[in-house]
């Protein structure tokens, strides 16, 4: 990811006009300010105001800079600088489409020209949407945005009492077989949606893994429970995945098979170690750049066998299919 640049501010504006009428030297004005030099360079060229009718008054004013910059950034705003993209998102609003329905759309038609929702949002609210009244489309019919702020918090996708703080210690030191743990392994976004979800036994290290067509949470775990529904239940105690969107419908995984689910905390993968690694291996068949639309379920089961039939270290040279099966036997007596 890129260096986050934040645009100069009014204040700042203001300080570098005056310090420009006192023949500050742009170093100095760079140093104070803690911005690179060829910024205020940059700044000093771009804004400068002139005027034919009046020039005696040539100059950098930090005012007229500001309204120079808020209106080129205006006239580059996607939907100004595409009338035809304008035109069909304005059609889709006075159709009853929200802006949510608008930009999933154009993503789902694989439109080379789209737009996001917070764009389409912004559109309605500012100079040009309000002119043509386009808030009055939206559901709400609210005249002003409502600030950030202040709009109504969701509640928690995870319950607290699914945290991982909260998973018992036989699971955690792996004492005690039959507890997963899950992940999505990601490809590149020009290959489609199309994912792997990926599960692996803590104490055999066992693999099963799934391909899925988008990150919708039904469908994941609709594949995650038919893969392990017909498990005895001993085998499938519990399943430690993040706290991904894809793994919100977490309550029907315990409802319809009973399998317990743990969440680990926000940002810490390490906490479920034993995926991370094994998708590690897994990307020697699957690398981000491969396109698993073309891979079929058998080719997929082919991967798995690869990996559940290779001797590990951490198993004695054992391998994870025969620890599996050994361990499964065992609960079974």
């Amino acid at each position: 990811m890129g260096a986050v640049y934040n645009q100069l501010s009014i204040t700042e504006r203001r300080k570098i006009e005056r310090w420009r009428h006192a023949k500050i030297p742009v170093d100095e004005m760079a140093r104070v300010l803690k911005r690179c030099r060829s910024t205020i360079f940059r700044e000093l060229k771009r804004n400068h105001f002139s005027d034919e009718s009046m020039p005696g008054c040539d100059g950098y004013y930090g005012a007229a800079a500001h309204l120079m910059q808020a209106d080129r950034r205006a006239r580059d705003r996607k939907l100004i600088k595409h009338p035809e993209l304008c035109k069909r998102v304005i059609e889709r609003l006075k159709n009853g489409w929200t802006p949510e329905q608008i930009g999933n759309r154009m993503i789902h038609e694989g439109a080379p020209l789209r737009v996001c929702q917070e764009t389409i949002y912004r559109y309605i609210y500012s100079k040009e949407g309000q002119r043509d009244d386009l808030w009055w489309y939206l559901p709400t019919h609210r005249v002003a945005r409502r600030p950030r702020r202040t709009r109504r918090r969701r509640e928690p996708k995870f319950h607290r009492d699914v945290s991982i703080l909260f998973r018992p210690e036989n699971v955690a030191h792996r004492r005690q077989f039959g507890h997963w743990e899950g992940d999505l392994m990601l490809f590149k976004q020009k290959l489609g949606q199309t994912n792997v979800t990926s599960l692996v036994e803590r104490v055999s290290r066992f693999t099963v893994i799934l391909k899925n067509p988008n990150k919708r949470t039904k469908p994941v775990m609709g594949k995650i429970i038919k893969a392990i529904k017909d498990l005895p239940l001993v085998t499938r105690r519990s399943i430690t995945f993040d706290r991904g969107t894809e793994f919100v419908n977490w309550p029907h995984l315990q409802a319809e098979i009973g399998t317990q689910t743990w969440f680990c905390d926000p940002s810490s993968p390490w906490q479920k170690g034993t995926v991370e690694n094994t998708n590690r291996r897994e990307r020697r068949w699957l690398p981000r750049k491969r396109d698993i639309r073309k891979l079929s379920d058998h080719d997929m089961k082919v991967i798995c066998d690869r990996l559940n039939n290779t001797p590990r270290k951490c198993l004695g040279w054992k391998t994870p299919a025969e620890v599996f099966r050994e361990k499964m036997l065992e609960e079974m007596r």
